[in-house]
């Protein structure tokens, strides 16, 4: 398949759909699980904790098996192995057993994420490079939308376990269509060594890189900014805004909807704005986007929904930036950028995995808690940025 096939965009927006579709798709059958397995609903939302915390561990690894192996082993590897994880899960009967089942989910749930950008910087550099990314996040996008109404739909008609089947047959789906239509985009002569020296070498020139470490935490804590609603959903969507398991789309579809928007938007601007204009567009509307659900929150509107607007157009001005930041941490490592793209998701993850065990539990208690929690991510992403450009522009 050529690089520039329409398809290309659609197969890494998939594969990169996994870890939203294992996160979101059960949040509609916490209450049932728990009733089922015998479980409280802390019990139960550390599945999501057991998820978290393996995928962060093995986004370190699924780079540099991409740089070693070929892209497209390891995707198709991955993609077998979390299907045989769904169906632990799908026929769990006590809590450890599905404990486990979701870990073995999140050792192989983010190599969508990190090998596909290092598909698209394979083929691509500059505004080639941000479009590609801008289209995956596009379609990608509407994972988040999709997949809890996809679980309140399986809930209602078959039960939770019928989720984590239909999560196997997705991964089996995806196996083929990487099989068919991904090509390898790292050539033989390109790859590199697994040996233990060169590998600790090259994680720590990555990780003690203080450029790439502002660059990747930026991109981390704005998204952490969203993904606190995301871990939230349960409680924001039926105690806050009042509405039913089948109700989720409320609030993912309209902040899909605003990341969809954000990524087309910094897909048409590619080439156009300079990087540093498309990130700062981004930053000012995360911030209004972010004080003015501060305000509504506080305030109290009349009708709850509008508590979703902010989250909306805060997705917007993330996904005009996020490409932008994630091109330049990529290439402080032109060599590595599987590598790379691990410890970027790494950073990531496991900043989301500590709002799942500690914050989102803390600040789920109100929308003006939850509020401001996305404000001061948002406050922190533009930090770590802006203390990288002093470092540039004094360099």
């Amino acid at each position: 398949m050529p690089s520039t096939s329409p398809w290309l965009a659609v197969v890494l927006a998939a594969l990169a759909a996994i870890g939203p579709f294992a996160i979101d798709t059960y949040l509609p059958a916490f209450p049932e699980m728990a009733s089922a397995l015998g479980a409280t609903q802390v019990e139960i939302q550390q599945t999501l904790t057991a998820y978290m915390a393996t995928f962060a561990f093995m986004v370190l690894w699924h780079g540099a098996l991409a740089d070693r192996f070929g892209r497209r082993r390891v995707l198709i590897g991955a993609t077998v192995l979390f299907s045989v994880a769904s169906f632990l899960c799908a026929f769990a009967t006590t809590i450890e057993w599905l404990w486990a089942g979701r870990a073995l989910q999140g050792l192989c749930g983010g190599a969508g994420m990190v090998v596909g950008r290092a598909v698209i910087r394979d083929l691509h550099d500059g505004a080639q490079a941000q479009r590609l990314m801008s289209r995956v996040m596009m379609i990608f996008g509407i994972a988040p939308a999709v997949a809890p109404l996809v679980g309140g739909v399986l809930l209602a008609l078959a039960g939770w376990r019928s989720i984590f089947i239909f999560l196997a047959v997705f991964g089996l789906l995806l196996t083929y269509l990487t099989w068919r239509l991904l090509p390898e985009t790292l050539a033989p002569e390109a790859r590199q060594p697994l040996h233990p020296v060169a590998l600790g070498r090259a994680y720590r020139a990555v990780l003690s890189s203080r450029a790439f470490l502002l660059l990747a935490g930026a991109v981390a804590l704005m998204f952490n900014g969203f993904f606190l609603y995301i871990l939230s959903a349960p409680v924001f969507v039926m105690t806050h805004l009042g509405l039913g398991p089948q109700d989720f789309a409320w609030l993912f579809v309209p902040s899909v909807a605003g990341m969809m928007l954000g990524s087309a938007l910094s897909g048409r601007v590619a080439g156009r704005w300079t990087q540093m204009r498309t990130i700062g567009g981004g930053f000012v509307v995360m911030f209004a986007a972010a004080v003015a659900g501060v305000v509504l929150a506080f305030i109290g509107p009349a009708q709850a929904l509008w508590l979703v607007l902010p989250i909306a157009v805060y997705n917007l001005g993330m996904a005009l930036a996020m490409p932008s930041l994630g091109i330049l941490a990529l290439d402080l490592f032109p060599q590595r950028r599987g590598m790379a793209s691990s410890c970027q998701s790494f950073l990531q993850v496991g900043i989301n995995a500590l709002t799942a065990g500690l914050l989102a539990p803390l600040l789920w208690g109100s929308p003006l808690t939850l509020a401001l929690g996305m404000l001061v991510f948002a406050g922190l992403s533009l930090a770590a940025f802006m203390t990288w450009r002093r470092r540039e522009t004094s360099a």
